[in-house]
């Protein structure tokens, strides 16, 4: 594999994984980034991105977020858009809820991120131990930081400091493990 191709649902998403990925990926394997303007956007033109991506030795990595549908009819219906693209060995993850459970089960890289002091020592209080769980995580967040958390600057900043080890957020982690088996097939 020469490089990992993610097809991401939000240009947040992007950001998020800028300041993610170089920490534990491998030298030499290459990112590339196909960013949608929603689910829609994805579901819609996802088969026909993937027909058409051709660049050998790519593995390829689905992402979305689960907002108020059901997780395992959402991750079926993008691999089934996967197996008919011919990808049928394409990673696909859903954030549970949104993107921002991810940061919620993080509050230490919150706080070192966005710069607002005393967020970290949260993380033990009962919402913030299984944020996959809540409502609405952006919402959360938001209210967490007094709105200093922005979708896509918030996402540039809270990337880097997201712990590899430790998130809350299950679908993080299942995320996280689920790239570091693509690059330990190679």
């Amino acid at each position: 594999m020469k490089a990992i191709v993610f097809f991401l649902e939000e240009p947040s998403a992007k950001e998020m994984l800028q300041g993610l990925l170089p920490r534990f990926l491998p030298c030499g394997v290459a990112v590339r980034y196909v960013t949608f303007q929603g689910k829609q956007d994805l579901e819609k033109n996802l088969e026909k991105r993937l027909k058409g991506w051709r660049e050998p030795d790519s593995a390829f990595v689905v992402m979305r977020d689960q907002d108020s549908g059901d997780c395992r009819v959402i991750k079926e219906g993008l691999a089934k858009l996967c197996r008919q693209a011919g990808k049928e060995h394409a990673l696909v993850r859903i954030a549970c809820r949104e993107l921002e459970s991810f940061y919620l089960g993080d509050l230490a890289a919150v706080e070192k991120g966005l710069d607002v002091g005393g967020i970290g020592r949260q993380q033990q209080k009962r919402k913030f131990r299984s944020p996959d769980q809540l409502g609405s995580p952006s919402g959360e967040l938001e209210k967490l930081t007094k709105n200093r958390y922005q979708k896509i600057a918030g996402s540039r900043a809270i990337g880097p400091h997201l712990s590899l080890e430790g998130n809350c957020s299950r679908s993080f982690n299942v995320l996280v493990s689920g790239i570091r088996a693509i690059v330990s097939q190679e």
